[in-house]
Parts: C-alpha cells; structure tokens; sequence
C-alpha cells in the first residue's frame, strides 16, 4: 500500500486542483473530477479549504455539497416505491411501518460506505470491481445493473403514464414528454443545472404534505406502528412476507451504491469533504423514509373502511380511489406525486447506468462535459430512456410482468451488491486509514445476513407460489440460526486468530505514541493511488469458496427467476 505520507501537503495538491489537471499519484483519470465543488445551491474552493470553519460557513460548506445523498434516497422512492407503499397502506393499514424504522440503519450504513469509496479512490463502483475482482464480477454485476436497471426504468414510466392519465393526459404525449424533459435537463453540460432541476423535481414532492393532512391520519397509530412489529390481523401470511420484502428491496436497491458513488466523483467531492457528504446522506435517508411512512398513511387512512381496502391493483387505480373516496384534491395531488417520483426515479437509475457502462469504457463520463465531449455517456442515458419508454408504448406489453420481474431480480442482486460494497472497504491498497472500523464491519454483516436471507425467501416465493406463510416463516427461522450459528463460529475463529498474532508479535516500544493529529491531517488529503499501481488482492481459501459459493448461487437464482417470468409471459 502507498504511504499515507506519498502525495505531497495540500498546499501544493490545491494549487493543482486549481490547474484542473488530475492529481499525480491518484487514480482519477478524468480531469472534469478535478476543480471546486459547483453545487446547487453554491461553490467550494478550494483556497477555502485553510479558513476556519465557523457555524455561518459549515452551513454554506453543507449547501454546497449536499446533493448526492439526498438525491440517491429522494430518487429510491420511485414509481415501484410508491406503488408498494400504496399497497402496504391499502391492504395493511399502518401496520407495516415498523419495517421502515428497521431501514434506516441499513441504508446510512450501506451509502456511507458508498461515500468513503467515491471521495477516497475517486473513481466509479464499476472500475473498482473490474479491477479489484476481474473481469468476470465486472461483467456479471454491470450486465445485472444494466438489466435490472433497464426494466426499472420501464416502471418508471409505467407510473408517468399512470399518473398522467389520471389528468387525462394521453400515454405516448406523457412518455414521449417525460424522456425529453429528462434528456433535456442533462445535457446541458452543467452539473450545477442538472443538480438545480433534481432539487426542483424534489421540491415537488412536498405535495406529500397537503395530500398527508388531506387523508386525515392520526399520528398516535401512526407512533406506534412504527415501534411495535405487527403483520396485520391475519398474522403471518405469505402476502404479508413478500410485501415485507418488496418494501425492504424498493428501499434498498442495488442501482443505489453505482449512482451514489459515481455521483460523488462526478461532484468532485475529497475526503476532505466527507463528513458534510455523510450529513447529506443521513438527511437523505431521514427524507425517505418519512416519504415513505407518508405514503403508507395516506393509502391506510384515505381508503381505510372503503371498497377498496385490501384489494390494491396499481398506483393508478390509488389515485382514482383517493379522488372518490377522500376528495378530488386528494387523487390530483396523489396522482402528481407518483409522475414527479417516477421522474426523479428514472433520471437517477438511467444516470447511474450511464456512470457504469462510461466507467468500464473507460469513456468520459461527466455531467461537467457536454454532449460533444462525453457522447457515449450521454448516448446510453438517451438510449435508455428511449428503449424503456418504447416498451411502454407497446400495445399488449406485459407490464405487470416487468414490475414484478424487477422486484425479484433486485432481491437476488441486492446481497452480492453488498457484498462487494463490504469487501472494497476492508481492502486497505483501496482506501487506507479509510478503511472499515470493526463495529461497521459487524453492523454490515448482520445487514448482508439478512438481505441474503430476504433474497432466499423472495427466490423461493417467485418461483414456488403456492408456499405458504407458515412454510416462508420457517424458511425465515431456520436461516437465521444458520447465520447466527456461522457468525458466532467465525468470530470465535477470529478471536483466536487475534490473540495467537498477540502472543506472537513483539512488544513495540513505540506502540504508545501519540500520533493521531499528525495522521488526521493526513487522512484527510489521502486518495487511493493508480489502480494499475495497487498489488493485486490475495484471497484466502475461505474467501475463494465464499465467492464461488456466491457465483453458483447468483447464477442460479438469476436463471431460475428468469425462466419463471418466461413461463408467465408464456401465459
């Protein structure tokens, strides 16, 4: 690994950034990453970077930086999330909150990762699995984002033409109208523009507010579903497990880590800046899921006692529900809150498919560089959005189809996602002093054991639906005594390991020296060198069978869950 003492004082790294030349020493190869932090709502830098930080300019500073975090959760309450929210409130009532109170630790743990990765090593998710597990992890996972993310750009217009033609709005003018607004806010060759209409399209979404008080919620059931686990008055059921799982996969997604990550290169943010982009993502996360909670209410407590409750069909069919039952206000507001989601949904799945495919390319990849100098970025992002809007426009398209084989496709994909996530930032030739603290490492593996867990279950659901709840449960029970028996054995193997390296190592007689302030103020300029500089990983025995384990059971699950939709589509 390189010292952390190897890239010179950041007097002389700024006057550099200053050039908008690339950093020597660092793995940043695109000089549109290099240079102030242009935000939405202000600029940083960075000769600023040696003033004091007083409260006044730590707010400005956050402004400035904010935009990644929130705009990655913003963007995760997309049309699919709507619609399962909506679904959670019409059938179930508020009882499924809890389960959102369980995601907000899983989200601020996966996407600070996220956030170290993209400051740290200043390139794309991408480019590191490609480089730090081959070519073949590369392929596997940018061909499953791509997939996955191609058929949830599908959904999102699917909610465009849902919420539009509530308004009366013919489908080919709101899908053909979405796809150009889209396309045209981002390639202006401006992130601060681009940025400037993500806030805008989010800002929209305060409608939830108007729309929440309309529905008349009462907050006291509200308190305490979000802190008392409850299923329903049916108990258990498999209905009620797999919309548990779809709520944890539509909040949780795989499309989440490429975007926040290339996202945070692209905005040029350092490690000097990681704490305020941490602040940014915890915001965010709060943002989504009270988003979501709002979601759950106004469908629990607007068709509550109707016709309608317990028989939800799409977030369509919500809206006009709203409109009957709990006033025209009401499905208006609903109806635009699911077209501005499924906007925000779509420019940031689309943008984070267009990161990974320029990062492999190795082609310029920046919403700092317009048309002319990034056409291969801005190409896939057009293409994208055309294809899936096409899809939509097709009479007799199997819909439906598509949205679930998006729900059950990311569930599969979800775990190895992560598992990457946690492996990257273990490798100290990737970030060095920036690498995972014990207690993360714990935390993201209980998270990884119970997404694998939730991936089993929603595999063996979609391809075996006559399972009932109580079999799903045991499912549920015996895998969780599986990863507590596996990880109470591999921490016990780890002690012991600890404490023969202990009895083995010689005293240091420096061991007691106080160096921290001297090795913070390096970490705070530390980036990761030139990937070809790096040595190759070395894996363990018992990491070569975890990722071949891994590679069976990925390949497996995919092909089974893709014959099963052929079956249907067969139907």
């Amino acid at each position: 690994m390189a010292s952390l003492f190897s890239f010179g004082s950041w007097s002389q790294r700024r006057a550099t950034l200053r050039q908008g030349s690339i950093p020597a020493g660092t793995a940043v190869r695109d000089p549109a990453h290099v240079g102030d932090i242009q935000g939405a709502f202000g600029t940083v830098r960075a000769g600023e970077l040696d003033r004091a930080a007083t409260w006044p300019r730590r707010l400005r500073y956050l402004l400035a930086i904010m935009g990644p975090g929130l705009i990655v959760m913003v963007g995760d309450n997309d049309a699919g999330g709507v619609a399962t929210y909506a679904q959670a409130g019409q059938d179930y009532g508020t009882r499924l909150l809890w389960v959102l109170a369980l995601l907000i630790p899983v989200l601020i743990v996966n996407q600070e990762m996220v956030v170290r990765l993209g400051a740290v090593t200043g390139v794309g998710h991408a480019r590191l699995i490609h480089e730090r597990f081959g070519r073949f992890w590369a392929a596997f996972s940018v061909g499953d984002l791509v997939l996955v993310n191609g058929l949830t750009i599908v959904t999102e217009f699917i909610g465009v033409a849902l919420g539009a033609a509530y308004f009366g709005v013919p489908r080919w003018l709101s899908v053909a109208g979405a796809a150009a607004l889209l396309v045209a806010f981002t390639v202006t060759g401006s992130f601060r523009r681009w940025e400037r209409w993500m806030y805008a399209l989010m800002a929209a979404n305060l409608a939830l507010i108007p729309l929440f008080a309309l529905t008349h919620p009462k907050p006291l059931q509200m308190a305490r579903d979000f802190a008392v686990p409850g299923f329903g008055g049916h108990g258990l059921t498999g209905g009620v497990l797999l919309l548990v799982i779809a709520i944890v996969g539509t909040t949780v997604a795989p499309w989440q880590l490429f975007f926040q990550q290339s996202n945070v290169v692209d905005k040029r943010i350092t490690p000097r800046w990681i704490s305020y982009e941490r602040a940014d993502t915890v915001i965010g996360s709060f943002v989504v899921v009270i988003g979501a909670a709002m979601l759950i209410a106004v469908a629990a407590f607007g068709l509550g006692g109707t016709a309608l409750h317990g028989h939800f069909t799409d977030a369509g069919a919500v809206a006009a529900g709203l409109g009957r039952f709990a006033g025209v206000h009401a499905g208006q507001l609903f109806a635009l809150v699911l077209v501005d989601a499924s906007l925000i949904g779509a420019a940031a799945v689309t943008l984070a498919t267009s990161y990974a495919l320029g990062d492999i390319a190795g082609a310029h990849h920046s919403l700092h560089r317009g048309l002319r100098d990034a056409p291969v970025f801005y190409g896939c992002y057009a293409f994208f959005l055309a294809a899936a809007g096409a899809v939509v426009l097709v009479p007799g398209a199997p819909l439906g189809l598509i949205t679930e084989g998006v729900q059950a496709l990311a569930g599969v994909l979800l775990p190895s996602a992560t598992v990457f996530l946690v492996l990257l930032c273990n490798d100290r030739d990737v970030l060095g002093p920036w690498v995972n603290r014990p207690w993360l490492n714990a935390a993201a593996g209980v998270i990884i054991g119970v997404l694998v867990l939730l991936s089993l279950v929603l595999t063996a659901a979609t391809l075996f639906p006559g399972l009932s709840g109580t079999s799903l449960a045991w499912m549920l029970a015996a895998g969780a005594a599986a990863g507590v028996a596996g990880a109470t054995g591999w921490a016990v193997a780890r002690w012991r390991a600890a404490r023969r390296a202990a009895r083995a190592m010689p005293e240091d007689p420096e061991a007691g020296l106080d160096t921290g302030v001297v090795l913070e103020a390096e970490r705070l300029t530390w980036r990761m060198p030139p990937l070809d500089e790096l040595p190759r990983p070395v894996w363990s025995p018992g990491r070569r069978l975890g990722m071949l384990t891994l590679r069976c059971y990925l390949v497996v699950a995919v092909g089974l869950v893709v014959v099963k939709i052929v079956e249907l589509s067969a139907h």
